[in-house]
């Protein structure tokens, strides 16, 4: 696996001086494509899956909050963070609990450390395979949303699994503080960028092609899902 996360988190115009305007329109359409699939279809998957880091108690609230309004999910599964952060807290029960988890059927926890998204993302694939989970929304900051799905895409595809993936953004205002590294949405992005350009030429992330492909398969198969009927709305 990859060492991941090395790169720095904010950068600045000049840092993107060897990339071309199309890698850069490809980021941008990643985004895009991936904002196609609707939030509400989040309703209908059944496991809810967050990756956690950089003090971001607010990924953790927002997945419980959802995780205890809709008891048609059957599982939650919350990736562990890096331990070299500063902000970093071990993820247990009791910390989830401290939080508002009630609903503890379901509720699987990543043991290891993640220093990285590379290794949460490989991990969640290992629980939805052994569980046999067909479908999931990813709970994730926005600025961090393309990025991590992307991610968590190629892992499924290095372990022979496709099923539906749902974005599922966090609720949190942009210009939030980010407790790590006290820089906001806006001031991260560019780095999230930097390291999508860095890490899809080293194999790390899905390409736009296998995104663009991806999603043709999932528009094609999962309509009822990504589109249900007024019959479907209610679970």
């Amino acid at each position: 696996m990859n060492p991941q996360e090395t790169a720095p988190r904010v950068v600045t115009e000049e840092d993107f001086a060897a990339f071309t305007a199309g890698q850069l329109l490809d980021v941008m359409k990643a985004l895009t494509m991936i904002l196609t699939l609707p939030q509400s279809a989040a309703d209908h998957v059944e496991a809810l899956v967050v990756a956690t880091g950089q003090g971001e108690d607010w990924r953790l609230t927002h997945a419980i909050r959802c995780w205890e309004a809709n008891p048609g999910f059957r599982h939650l599964l919350v990736a562990n963070g890096n331990p070299t952060e500063e902000t970093y807290a071990e993820i247990t029960f009791d910390h989830l609990r401290s939080l508002g988890l009630r609903r503890l059927s379901g509720v699987c926890l990543q043991a290891e450390p993640a220093p990285n998204t590379g290794l949460q993302a490989a991990w969640i694939a290992d629980e939805v395979r052994a569980r046999g989970i067909t479908s999931l929304a990813l709970a994730v900051s926005p600025y961090h949303l393309t990025r991590a799905y992307l991610t968590v895409l190629k892992a499924f595809a290095r372990s022979g699994t496709r099923l539906p993936i749902i974005p599922l953004p966090v609720a949190i205002p942009p210009d939030t503080p980010v407790p790590e590294t006290g820089a906001t949405a806006y001031e991260l992005v560019p780095g999230e960028v930097k390291r999508i350009l860095t890490y899809v030429g080293n194999g790390w992330l899905a390409t736009a092609a296998e995104l663009q492909e991806y999603l043709r398969w999932l528009w094609s198969h999962h309509t009822a899902l990504l589109v249900p009927s007024p019959a479907d709305s209610g679970r």
